[in-house]
């Protein structure tokens, strides 16, 4: 494997990319598709968006319920 597809799955897996999603990357970068792995690559960012936005809310609730149990053990 080449220097540059090595720097690319590192890349895509400390991003926490999944195996097929690396494997399809690399495939498009050795065959050359440039526009199809730049589409390929916002995808993923999409969903890595998505999960970011998931946890949010979930961390949102969790605030949200701290601030409520400090009303509720401050006012006694």
């Amino acid at each position: 494997m080449n220097e540059r597809l090595e720097k690319m799955e590192m890349a895509l897996s400390n991003a926490g990319l999944g195996q097929n999603a690396i494997d399809k990357a690399k495939r498009l970068l050795a065959a050359g598709h440039t526009e199809d792995l730049i589409r390929h690559l916002r995808l993923c960012r999409c969903d890595l968006m998505d999960e970011l936005h998931k946890t949010q809310r979930r961390v949102d609730c969790m605030d949200y319920v701290i601030r409520q149990t400090e009303k509720t053990f401050a006012a006694k």
